[in-house]
């Protein structure tokens, strides 16, 4: 199989402003989902913001589902509980620990290989 021209990063975000946008504390409970997928040369190709319709906003299915169905190769968060870090697990996609307050600040640290990878959930979580 070839590798994609892009790799495709999804970030949980607070409010819908763009690269601007804040990220959220709490993974599943993000009302927004930042998509952006960053070519071979390092620069944003596209960029999309995607409501979050897990059932914690009123929908169906628990946020890692909702977030599959984007097909991430990495999911950027401050932490996760261990459930939802599993399920990604499982799927081999990647699960990025960042300090960045915007999703443009989590962009370029990714850019420049500086997030490090998740190995264990929050502690404190209730939900995934």
């Amino acid at each position: 199989m070839a590798e994609k021209p892009f790799k495709r990063i999804v970030i949980p975000v607070l409010n819908d402003a763009g690269m601007n946008s804040q990220v959220s504390e709490h993974f599943g409970r993000a009302p927004y989902f930042a998509v952006v997928d960053i070519n071979r040369e390092g620069t944003v190709a596209k960029f999309q913001m995607v409501p979050n319709r897990s059932e914690h906003f009123g929908g169906f299915g628990k946020p890692p589902e909702k977030i599959m169905e984007l097909n991430p190769d990495a999911v950027v968060t401050y932490g996760m509980g261990p459930r939802a870090l599993s399920m990604f697990q499982s799927f081999r996609i990647a699960v990025l620990k960042t300090v960045a307050s915007t999703v443009g600040e989590v962009v370029e640290a990714y850019k420049r290989n500086e997030l490090e990878e998740l190995t264990e959930g929050c502690r404190e979580a209730r939900h995934l």
